[in-house]
Protein backbone atom coordinates (compact mmCIF):
# COMPACT_ATOMS: atom_id res chain seq x y z
CA UNK A 1 0.00 0.00 0.00
CA UNK A 2 1.32 3.68 -0.88
CA UNK A 3 2.82 5.79 2.54
CA UNK A 4 0.73 8.59 2.88
CA UNK A 5 2.38 11.82 2.20
CA UNK A 6 1.95 12.98 5.81
CA UNK A 7 3.39 9.45 7.29
CA UNK A 8 6.64 9.60 4.25
CA UNK A 9 7.29 13.30 5.79
CA UNK A 10 7.59 11.61 8.80
CA UNK A 11 9.32 8.72 8.20
CA UNK A 12 11.90 10.94 6.02
CA UNK A 13 12.21 13.06 9.39
CA UNK A 14 12.58 9.80 11.26
CA UNK A 15 15.20 9.06 8.95
CA UNK A 16 16.99 12.45 9.40
CA UNK A 17 17.95 11.89 12.79
CA UNK A 18 18.97 8.54 11.97
CA UNK A 19 21.21 10.17 9.54
CA UNK A 20 22.61 12.90 11.67
CA UNK A 21 23.71 10.16 13.94
CA UNK A 22 25.23 7.93 11.60
CA UNK A 23 27.32 11.43 10.26
CA UNK A 24 28.17 12.31 13.65
CA UNK A 25 30.10 8.95 13.77
CA UNK A 26 31.54 9.07 10.75
CA UNK A 27 33.16 12.61 11.36
CA UNK A 28 34.66 11.33 14.69
CA UNK A 29 36.09 8.56 13.06
CA UNK A 30 37.71 10.00 9.67
CA UNK A 31 36.84 13.74 10.21
CA UNK A 32 35.71 16.61 7.60
CA UNK A 33 36.22 16.67 4.05
CA UNK A 34 36.30 20.47 3.60
CA UNK A 35 38.38 23.43 4.05
CA UNK A 36 41.62 23.04 5.56
CA UNK A 37 40.60 19.68 6.25
CA UNK A 38 39.68 18.80 2.99
CA UNK A 39 42.29 16.44 0.81
CA UNK A 40 44.06 18.30 -1.49
CA UNK A 41 44.85 15.54 -3.97
CA UNK A 42 41.01 15.41 -5.02
CA UNK A 43 40.62 15.15 -8.31
CA UNK A 44 37.42 17.24 -9.04
CA UNK A 45 37.18 20.45 -6.62
CA UNK A 46 35.12 23.74 -6.66
CA UNK A 47 35.98 27.39 -5.85
CA UNK A 48 34.55 28.06 -2.47
CA UNK A 49 31.67 30.14 -3.45
CA UNK A 50 30.80 28.20 -5.93
CA UNK A 51 30.64 24.98 -4.04
CA UNK A 52 28.61 26.97 -1.53
CA UNK A 53 26.18 28.55 -3.38
CA UNK A 54 25.68 25.20 -5.27
CA UNK A 55 25.20 23.00 -2.41
CA UNK A 56 22.94 25.28 -0.46
CA UNK A 57 20.81 26.25 -3.52
CA UNK A 58 18.36 23.08 -2.81
CA UNK A 59 17.33 24.67 0.21
CA UNK A 60 16.06 27.52 -1.38
CA UNK A 61 14.87 26.43 -4.93
CA UNK A 62 12.74 23.48 -3.50
CA UNK A 63 10.61 25.36 -1.05
CA UNK A 64 9.96 28.05 -3.67
CA UNK A 65 9.19 25.36 -6.30
CA UNK A 66 6.84 23.15 -4.65
CA UNK A 67 5.03 26.21 -2.93
CA UNK A 68 4.65 27.81 -6.68
CA UNK A 69 3.66 24.40 -8.47
CA UNK A 70 0.85 23.22 -6.19
CA UNK A 71 -1.84 24.84 -4.38
CA UNK A 72 -0.23 25.60 -0.58
CA UNK A 73 -3.05 25.50 1.69
CA UNK A 74 -1.41 25.78 4.88
CA UNK A 75 0.37 28.94 3.81
CA UNK A 76 -2.76 30.88 4.38
CA UNK A 77 -1.91 30.65 8.18
CA UNK A 78 0.41 33.12 9.69
CA UNK A 79 2.29 30.58 11.81
CA UNK A 80 2.94 28.35 8.79
CA UNK A 81 4.01 31.92 6.70
CA UNK A 82 6.60 32.70 9.02
CA UNK A 83 8.12 29.60 9.54
CA UNK A 84 8.65 28.58 6.06
CA UNK A 85 10.00 32.27 5.75
CA UNK A 86 12.51 31.41 8.50
CA UNK A 87 13.71 28.88 6.80
CA UNK A 88 13.79 30.31 3.32
CA UNK A 89 15.21 33.84 4.90
CA UNK A 90 18.08 31.33 5.77
CA UNK A 91 18.91 29.76 2.62
CA UNK A 92 18.54 33.44 1.26
CA UNK A 93 21.95 34.45 3.23
CA UNK A 94 23.29 31.09 3.11
CA UNK A 95 22.90 30.44 -0.94
CA UNK A 96 22.97 34.17 -2.49
CA UNK A 97 24.87 36.08 -0.11
CA UNK A 98 27.27 34.21 1.98
CA UNK A 99 29.33 32.76 -1.10
CA UNK A 100 29.73 36.10 -2.96
CA UNK A 101 31.12 37.17 0.37
CA UNK A 102 33.75 34.68 0.85
CA UNK A 103 37.25 36.00 0.60
CA UNK A 104 39.79 33.28 -1.16
CA UNK A 105 38.57 29.62 0.67
CA UNK A 106 40.35 26.34 0.02
CA UNK A 107 38.88 24.59 -3.20
CA UNK A 108 35.80 21.63 -2.19
CA UNK A 109 36.06 18.40 -3.21
CA UNK A 110 33.03 17.42 -5.24
CA UNK A 111 32.54 15.05 -3.28
CA UNK A 112 31.37 16.59 -0.35
CA UNK A 113 29.68 19.36 -2.66
CA UNK A 114 27.60 17.06 -3.91
CA UNK A 115 26.30 15.23 -0.58
CA UNK A 116 25.44 18.83 0.91
CA UNK A 117 23.46 19.17 -2.49
CA UNK A 118 21.59 16.06 -1.97
CA UNK A 119 20.73 16.92 2.12
CA UNK A 120 19.61 20.36 0.92
CA UNK A 121 17.31 18.94 -1.46
CA UNK A 122 16.00 16.21 0.80
CA UNK A 123 15.61 18.66 3.53
CA UNK A 124 14.31 21.30 1.73
CA UNK A 125 11.70 19.14 0.70
CA UNK A 126 10.70 17.69 3.76
CA UNK A 127 10.80 21.32 5.61
CA UNK A 128 8.66 23.15 2.85
CA UNK A 129 5.84 20.53 2.33
CA UNK A 130 5.37 19.70 5.80
CA UNK A 131 5.16 23.73 5.89
CA UNK A 132 2.81 24.19 3.24
CA UNK A 133 0.64 21.44 3.07
CA UNK A 134 -0.02 19.46 6.52
CA UNK A 135 1.30 21.38 9.40
CA UNK A 136 -2.15 22.55 11.83
CA UNK A 137 -1.47 25.22 13.84
CA UNK A 138 -4.04 27.57 15.68
CA UNK A 139 -4.05 31.19 14.94
CA UNK A 140 -2.51 31.91 18.14
CA UNK A 141 0.25 29.72 17.83
CA UNK A 142 2.11 32.65 17.44
CA UNK A 143 1.60 34.17 20.46
CA UNK A 144 2.68 30.53 22.47
CA UNK A 145 5.51 30.66 24.68
CA UNK A 146 7.41 27.89 22.25
CA UNK A 147 6.86 29.43 19.45
CA UNK A 148 8.00 33.06 20.53
CA UNK A 149 10.86 31.57 22.32
CA UNK A 150 11.75 29.98 19.31
CA UNK A 151 11.74 32.71 16.95
CA UNK A 152 13.83 35.12 19.19
CA UNK A 153 16.60 31.93 19.38
CA UNK A 154 16.38 31.75 15.29
CA UNK A 155 16.74 35.48 14.83
CA UNK A 156 19.17 35.35 17.20
CA UNK A 157 21.21 32.43 16.35
CA UNK A 158 21.08 33.51 12.63
CA UNK A 159 22.78 37.12 13.60
CA UNK A 160 25.52 35.60 15.53
CA UNK A 161 25.97 33.11 12.92
CA UNK A 162 26.75 36.05 10.33
CA UNK A 163 28.41 38.45 12.70
CA UNK A 164 30.77 35.15 13.23
CA UNK A 165 31.65 34.40 9.45
CA UNK A 166 32.59 38.45 9.02
CA UNK A 167 34.97 37.98 11.96
CA UNK A 168 36.51 35.08 10.65
CA UNK A 169 36.53 36.74 6.74
CA UNK A 170 38.23 39.95 8.03
CA UNK A 171 40.99 37.60 9.90
CA UNK A 172 43.68 38.53 7.21
CA UNK A 173 44.27 42.10 6.10
CA UNK A 174 44.60 42.24 1.86
CA UNK A 175 48.09 40.56 0.76
CA UNK A 176 48.05 38.42 4.55
CA UNK A 177 48.59 34.80 4.21
CA UNK A 178 48.25 31.88 7.26
CA UNK A 179 46.00 31.40 9.94
CA UNK A 180 44.81 33.82 12.77
CA UNK A 181 43.18 32.95 15.96
CA UNK A 182 39.56 34.59 15.84
CA UNK A 183 38.93 37.35 17.67
CA UNK A 184 35.35 39.38 19.38
CA UNK A 185 32.10 38.27 19.62
CA UNK A 186 31.47 34.71 20.76
CA UNK A 187 34.89 33.59 19.72
CA UNK A 188 35.72 34.99 23.06
CA UNK A 189 33.86 32.16 24.21
CA UNK A 190 34.02 29.21 21.77
CA UNK A 191 35.76 28.20 19.10
CA UNK A 192 33.49 27.96 16.56
CA UNK A 193 30.93 30.44 17.29
CA UNK A 194 29.57 30.46 14.02
CA UNK A 195 28.57 27.01 14.29
CA UNK A 196 27.07 27.73 17.87
CA UNK A 197 25.17 30.42 15.98
CA UNK A 198 23.44 27.86 13.81
CA UNK A 199 23.03 25.08 16.22
CA UNK A 200 20.82 28.42 18.12
CA UNK A 201 19.24 29.21 14.87
CA UNK A 202 17.89 25.60 13.79
CA UNK A 203 17.22 24.80 17.32
CA UNK A 204 14.63 27.92 17.70
CA UNK A 205 13.34 26.93 14.64
CA UNK A 206 12.89 23.25 15.97
CA UNK A 207 10.63 24.61 18.74
CA UNK A 208 8.97 26.80 17.17
CA UNK A 209 7.55 24.60 14.34
CA UNK A 210 7.02 22.46 17.65
CA UNK A 211 7.41 19.34 15.21
CA UNK A 212 8.92 16.37 14.23
CA UNK A 213 10.59 17.93 11.32
CA UNK A 214 11.81 20.99 13.01
CA UNK A 215 13.09 18.73 15.72
CA UNK A 216 15.01 16.21 12.78
CA UNK A 217 16.56 19.23 11.85
CA UNK A 218 18.07 20.71 14.78
CA UNK A 219 19.56 17.12 15.94
CA UNK A 220 20.97 16.69 12.33
CA UNK A 221 22.39 20.40 12.56
CA UNK A 222 23.82 18.95 16.20
CA UNK A 223 25.37 16.13 15.04
CA UNK A 224 27.18 17.56 11.99
CA UNK A 225 28.30 20.71 13.93
CA UNK A 226 29.65 19.32 17.21
CA UNK A 227 32.31 17.23 15.42
CA UNK A 228 33.59 20.05 13.29
CA UNK A 229 33.65 22.06 15.89
CA UNK A 230 35.76 19.80 18.47
CA UNK A 231 37.79 19.15 15.07
CA UNK A 232 38.58 23.11 14.67
CA UNK A 233 39.38 23.14 18.36
CA UNK A 234 41.55 20.69 18.89
CA UNK A 235 43.34 21.57 15.63
CA UNK A 236 43.32 25.97 16.98
CA UNK A 237 44.91 24.48 20.55
CA UNK A 238 48.04 22.56 18.28
CA UNK A 239 48.57 25.55 16.09
CA UNK A 240 48.47 28.19 18.43
CA UNK A 241 50.35 27.54 21.63
CA UNK A 242 48.93 31.33 22.88
CA UNK A 243 45.26 29.86 22.06
CA UNK A 244 42.86 30.61 25.30
CA UNK A 245 42.61 27.68 26.74
CA UNK A 246 39.34 28.86 28.76
CA UNK A 247 37.37 28.75 24.89
CA UNK A 248 34.97 26.15 24.84
CA UNK A 249 34.35 24.16 22.01
CA UNK A 250 30.48 25.08 20.60
CA UNK A 251 28.55 26.09 23.72
CA UNK A 252 30.05 29.09 25.77
CA UNK A 253 30.30 27.86 29.53
CA UNK A 254 29.19 24.39 28.90
CA UNK A 255 31.44 22.60 26.11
Amino acid sequence: MELAEPSLLDALSYLECALGILIFVLLKLVGSPYGRYASQHSAWRLAAPTAWALQELPSLAVPLFLCAGTPAERLRRWPNRILLAMFIVHYVQRSLIFPFLIRGGKPTPLYSCVIAFVFCTYNGYVQSRYLSQYAEYADDWVTDPRFLTGFALWAAGMLINIHSDHILRNLRQPGETGYKIPRGGLFEYVSAANYFGELVEWCGYGLASWSVQGGAFALFTFCVLLPRAQEHHQWYLQKFENYPKFRKILIPFLF
